[in-house]
């Protein structure tokens, strides 16, 4: 299993918004995000679940972006 950069601290990342070109913030992994209980969850359970078929496989950690000027949001996957 791989690890995330960004999950672990090693990295940062601060996309382009394409909506208005502001820098957009990371929210954490797009997971952590469908219930109560996903942040408990085994990532790799999760990475099943989440609905990404090459996440598990290629290793890749889907992350939510959000622009805080337009309020956009989007994800990217981050190699681990």
């Amino acid at each position: 299993m791989g690890m995330c950069p960004i999950c672990n601290g090693f990295r940062t990342m601060t996309p382009a918004c394409p909506n208005c070109n502001g820098s957009m913030e990371n929210n954490g992994r797009e997971a952590d995000f469908y219930d109560d209980y996903s942040p408990y969850m085994p990532i790799d359970q999760m990475k099943l679940e989440d609905g990404y078929p090459t996440d598990f496989s290629k290793e890749e950690c889907p992350h939510l972006f959000k622009c805080p000027n337009c309020g956009s949001s989007q994800v990217f996957l981050i190699n681990e």
